[in-house]
């Protein structure tokens, strides 16, 4: 999640609580975006437990915070894509938080906080943000300079991305980067892998949120496959 605060500046509490094989980790921060200042912040890895360990790890970074949760402005919560158990679990959470302090919510989406950094540095290479989708298959955004997308959000095959990225001369990022690294070292570095990362940098997604408007990046979130598990049709008790 990332939640705001403002007194004479803008602050954003960022806690990821994303739980998933590809994004094991929870996180929080807070941080001062018109100083870039951090304030505070906690990072667990872990590939399951995240709903148990949440709402103990965001007391503790709140703690921290002068005036604790009276001085938040904005809550932001990562909407995706992850695994269906993890955005359950952090929507809710966020939306619970926001409700409880009548403060606005934006969503920010886990691809664009991958790319975020990579696109700061004002190079004008594309960024490919990848996660692992498992079954051959990676959840992919291409991205390009201030933050126009090339390529919006979807699941795709592997040897497609690959295709995609290649054409893109693209910078790999991501939690799955290195299920390309053979394409960078066979296109002669046409294309850039960086080393996977467990989750996006808190800090860029608080600078994410500090852009965002609440009227259009809803705390949806963003499914890209159907869920493996169907709901259960038999013994199913009759509404009356």
């Amino acid at each position: 999640f990332f939640f705001s605060s403002r007194r004479r500046h803008t602050r954003y509490i960022s806690v990821t609580g994303v739980q998933t094989c590809a994004l094991p980790i929870c996180s929080a921060l807070v941080m001062d975006t018109v100083t870039d200042q951090v304030i505070a912040r906690e990072s667990l890895s872990m590939d399951r437990g995240h709903a148990e360990a949440l709402m103990p790890l965001v007391e503790r970074v709140m703690a921290k915070v002068p005036d604790g949760f009276s001085s938040l402005e904005r809550v932001a919560t990562t909407v995706g894509p992850g695994s269906f158990t993890g955005l359950r679990v952090g929507l809710s959470a966020g939306r619970a938080m926001a409700l409880a302090t009548s403060l606005p919510i934006v969503g920010i989406t886990t691809l664009s906080a991958f790319a975020a950094p990579f696109l700061g540095e004002g190079s004008d290479r594309m960024v490919a943000s990848v996660i692992d989708a498992r079954h051959q298959h990676v959840y992919l955004q291409i991205s390009g300079g201030r933050g126009h997308i090339h390529v919006p959000p979807c699941i795709i095959p592997l040897a497609e991305a690959e295709a995609l990225i290649l054409s893109a001369e693209a910078r790999i990022v991501g939690s799955a980067a290195s299920l390309f690294a053979n394409l960078a070292e066979s296109s002669r570095f046409k294309v850039i892998c960086e080393a996977d990362q467990a989750g996006p940098d808190c800090e860029w997604v608080a600078r994410l949120a500090a852009f965002a408007d609440p009227d259009e990046a809803r705390p949806t979130p963003l499914y890209l496959r159907p869920p493996d598990a169907t709901p259960q049709q038999n013994g199913r008790i009759a509404l009356q």
